[in-house]
C-alpha cells in the first residue's frame, strides 16, 4: 500500500493537468539579456507609435476615408494587436527575469498572438483583392468595395480567426503535462506547448493542420492569384509610365506580404532544417519573425503611398 502511495506520487510529479511553463529569453545569453531589451523595447515603441499614427491618420483624415486605408487601418490594428500580445513575456524575461506563466495565461497569450496573426494574413488577402479591383477593374471600384463590404470581409477575417483558433485552444484544456515544461520561446507558441504534453495530442495537431490549411492553405495562393492577374493586366497597358504607374501602387502592399511571409518560413526552415544552430538564433529568429512586420509596414507605407506621407508628416507639424 505504502508502495502504491509513493508510486502515485511520483507520477503526480511528472505530469499536471494545471503546469506552469518556463518561457526562455536567449539561451547561453543569459548573463547579458538585458542588454537585448534595448534593442527589443526600441523596436517595440516604433512599432507601438508608426501603428498608432498610422491608425490615428487614417480615422481624422477625411480624404483617407477610402477602401485602400480602411484596409491599412485593419492592417495596422492587427499589427498593434501582435506587438501588445508578445511585448509583456518578452520584456518582462529580459528585464526582470519573469519567465513562469500558467496554462490559463499561456492560452490567453496564444489567442491573441495566433488570432492576429491569422488576421493579418486575412488582411493582406484583403488588399491584395483591393490592388485587383483598382488595376483590373477601376471603372467598378467604388461600387465593388463599398463601406458595407469592406465591413463583411472585416468581420469575415475576425469570425474565420475565433473559428479556427477557440476549438485549438480549447483542445489544450483536456491535456495532461510533463514537469519538463520549459517553452522555447518568449512567448506561448501552440506548437511548443503541446510539444510538453503526456497525453494523445492527435486530436490537436488535426485541428491544427486543418486550421493551416483553412488559413495559409488559401490565402497565400490568393494573394499569388490576384497578383498574377495584376501583372497579366498591367502588361496590357501600353504606355510604359502607365505600367510604372499602376504597379507602383502595389509596391507598399507587395512589401508588407514579404515582410510577413519571409521570417515566416524563415523560422519554419531553421526549426525543420536547422537543429544544429545555436538555440540562440532559434529565439532570435522568433523574435524577429513577430516584431518585424509590426515595425516595418508602418514604415513603408508612410515613405510608399504619399497620401499616407503628407499626412503624417502635417500630424508631426502641428503636435
Amino acid at each position: 500500500m505504502l508502495q502504491l502511495q509513493d508510486n502515485m506520487e511520483i507520477l503526480n510529479n511528472l505530469t499536471s493537468p494545471f503546469p506552469t511553463f518556463l518561457l526562455t529569453g536567449i539561451p547561453g545569453l543569459e548573463s547579458v539579456q538585458a542588454w537585448f531589451s534595448i534593442p527589443f523595447c526600441c523596436l517595440y515603441v516604433i512599432a507601438l507609435l508608426g501603428n498608432s499614427m498610422i491608425l490615428f491618420v487614417i480615422i481624422t483624415q477625411k480624404s483617407l476615408h477610402e477602401p485602400m486605408y480602411y484596409f491599412l487601418s485593419m492592417l495596422s490594428a492587427t499589427d498593434l494587436g501582435l506587438t501588445v500580445s508578445t511585448m509583456s513575456t518578452t520584456l518582462s524575461i529580459l528585464w526582470f527575469d519573469a519567465n513562469q506563466i500558467s496554462l490559463d495565461n499561456c492560452i490567453i497569450q496564444m489567442f491573441f498572438l495566433h488570432g492576429f496573426t491569422l488576421m493579418e494574413t486575412g488582411v493582406l488577402v484583403a488588399m491584395a483583392f483591393d490592388r485587383y479591383v483598382a488595376i483590373c477593374n477601376p471603372l467598378r471600384y467604388t461600387t465593388i468595395l463599398t463601406n458595407l463590404r469592406i465591413i463583411q470581409m472585416n468581420l469575415f477575417i475576425t469570425t474565420r480567426m475565433v473559428v479556427i483558433i477557440v476549438p485549438l485552444l480549447l483542445l489544450l484544456k483536456r491535456l495532461s503535462f510533463c514537469r519538463a515544461n520549459a517553452l522555447s520561446h518568449s512567448y506561448c507558441y501552440h506548437p511548443d506547448v503541446i510539444k510538453l504534453a503526456c497525453s494523445d495530442t492527435r486530436p490537436n495537431s488535426i485541428c491544427g493542420l486543418i486550421g493551416l490549411i483553412l488559413t495559409t492553405g488559401i490565402d497565400t495562393p490568393c494573394i499569388t492569384l490576384s497578383y498574377l492577374m495584376i501583372i497579366r493586366s498591367v502588361l496590357g497597358i501600353a504606355s510604359s509610365e502607365g505600367r510604372h504607374k499602376a504597379f507602383s501602387t502595389c509596391v507598399s502592399h507587395i512589401g508588407a506580404v514579404a515582410i510577413f511571409y519571409i521570417p515566416m518560413v524563415s523560422l519554419s526552415l531553421v526549426h525543420r532544417y536547422g537543429r544544429s544552430a545555436p538555440k540562440a538564433a532559434h529565439s532570435m529568429m522568433a523574435n524577429i519573425y513577430l516584431i518585424l512586420p509590426p515595425v516595418l509596414n508602418p514604415i513603408i507605407y508612410s515613405v510608399k503611398t504619399k497620401q499616407i506621407r503628407k499626412a503624417i508628416l502635417h500630424l508631426l507639424r502641428t503636435i
